[in-house]
């Protein structure tokens, strides 16, 4: 195999080595380079000499700056290059973009379920809400009753699942934080694979009252607490929650697949155990999906506050107006402040796996996550537990928290997820159908049986951004109309949600 590295534009002065093995000392790239030392797969080979606090440039924007002198041909990592500051919020300036007409797709549909509401769903799942961790013994014991015992007789209904959590009670629940897991897990009940059948259950002392989970047009007749005082023992709740199960199922088993829009996807795109792949292909792919979903009338949110933070610069000038460049600051100074609060900084966020994939620091991994936003205009920004208010590409500020971003957009009202990794992660979600998108094929052929879709031929010339883009848009469609399952179904790999809470704990 010749030796291949990667140049993202003209003014880098790094590049990228893509053969799965690493290339070693003494291998020529670009016509006449040569390494001095072995570069592992995925690392950055510095394709002229550096001086110390000389910039390192990837995709056109500075990375860092060399620590010490960095002769061509070596190897840069987290050990020689220093981080920058990030972009100031107050320098970065906004002129409203001229948006030409969107070039709209049409004809696009998939099989899903409609709602009362106007939503669609993927998935056909009674949901089982929490008021507060006491009760969660039970629901797990639950949630296993109804899929043995119930579940058989409503053949159109997938499954059930229970949102445990640990909220609830030990709260401050008047804090300004607390709003957040709050309206979170009151707009997870909402989610468009529920179908509208909101069930909770409480315990009935605890802080965070049920009522308030529910959507303004709800009868409380969707809750039930443990306490109530006419349950004798714990097999008398038992077969209260299963009678109030069993209503739920009956309409639910009423929901059939019927033609819809793509106009009716709501596409969550999220990053896990990246490598410098990632910005090359798995994100960049996605985006262009994520593209073609804005074109077709669809929503497309991206997220993780911290992997969007140190290239907020490029985003702010793809705010459809004042309001939305705006709420992007917001956001930033918001998680910037949460972070100095806890003596934090977003330095914190880089993994081991992020690093022994390629990525320096936090700068790098920022500049390639947000290929996954594609480019359409960016329409709104959503605070965290909220749920979306327009069609297109929005911004879910959230956590970069594997699980708590996703939680966060399931409460968004995601109906679909793209997830992209370098490293390999099972994650999974068991409410809505996650699509593993691989940035690299050597994690695609080891992982042959979690990867949905395999980016890493963009690497290599083997295919385009825009084929495969297209390809994953129709698996999108595929996978939204119950045709395909995604790996993580079939292997029933599900991880827990989690709660994101700045709020005090009393």
């Amino acid at each position: 195999m010749q030796n291949i590295v990667i140049k993202t534009t003209p003014n880098d002065n790094v590049a990228i080595v893509a053969n799965p093995t690493g290339l070693k000392r003494g291998a020529i790239v670009l016509d006449g380079i040569e390494l001095i030392e072995d570069v592992p797969m995925g690392h950055k080979v510095a394709l002229q000499t550096l001086q110390e606090g000389d910039a390192v440039i990837r995709y056109n924007q500075v990375i860092g700056y060399a620590n010490r002198i960095i002769e061509q041909g070596s190897w840069i990592n987290e050990s020689n290059i220093s981080l920058p500051q990030p972009p100031n919020l107050e320098d970065i300036p906004y002129e409203k973009p001229t948006i030409p007409p969107i070039e709209l797709l049409e004809g696009f549909t998939f099989q899903g379920y409609k709602n009362a509401d106007g939503s669609v769903g993927t998935k056909n799942v009674l949901g089982i809400t929490t008021s507060v961790q006491c009760v969660a013994g039970i629901t797990n014991f639950i949630e296993n009753k109804i899929r043995k015992e119930l579940l058989p007789l409503y053949p159109n209904v997938d499954d059930v699942v229970a949102f445990n959590h640990s909220y609830g009670c030990g709260i401050a629940i008047d804090a300004p934080g607390a709003i957040i897991p709050i309206r979170t897990i009151k707009h997870i009940a909402q989610n468009p694979n529920f179908g509208g059948e909101i069930m909770i259950i409480g315990l009935g002392c605890e802080k965070l009252r049920p009522e308030r989970l529910l959507p303004d047009d709800n009868s409380q007749s969707s809750i039930l607490y443990l306490q109530d005082e006419r349950f004798e023992g714990f097999y008398e709740m038992v077969d209260g929650i299963m009678e109030m199960a069993d209503k739920h199922l009956q309409k639910l088993n009423q929901r059939t697949r019927e033609t819809c829009s793509a106009a009716d996807l709501v596409v969550g795109m999220q990053c896990g155990g990246s490598d410098a792949f990632s910005g090359l292909t798995g994100n960049p792919v996605s985006g262009f999906a994520a593209d073609l979903i804005v074109k077709a009338g669809g929503t497309v949110f991206f997220s993780e506050v911290t992997e969007v933070r140190d290239a907020i610069h490029l985003l702010v000038p793809r705010a459809v107006d004042e309001e939305v460049a705006q709420k992007l600051k917001y956001e930033m100074a918001w998680y910037d402040n949460y972070l100095n609060f806890g003596k934090a900084d977003r330095s914190a966020n880089t993994t081991p796996g992020n690093k022994g994939g390629g990525l320096s620091n936090i700068v790098e991994k920022a500049l390639g996550s947000v290929a996954k936003s594609g480019l359409s205009p960016i329409v709104d920004v959503v605070s965290p537990g909220e749920k979306i208010r327009k069609k297109g590409l929005n911004f879910v500020a959230t956590p970069a928290s594997d699980f708590a971003c996703g939680t966060l957009q399931l409460a968004a009202g995601m109906n679909m997820h793209v997830f992209i990794t370098g490293r390999g992660t099972p994650y999974g979600l068991n409410m809505v159908p996650v699509i593993k998108v691989s940035s690299n094929s050597k994690l695609a052929n080891r992982w042959h049986d979690l990867i949905d879709f395999d980016a890493g031929p963009v690497a290599f010339g083997i295919k385009t951004i825009e084929e495969m883009g297209w390809e994953l848009f129709h698996l999108i469609l595929e996978i939204a109309s119950g045709n395909k399952k995604v790996a993580t179904d079939k292997l029933g790999l599900y991880n827990d949600l989690v709660l994101f809470n700045p709020g005090p704990l009393t």
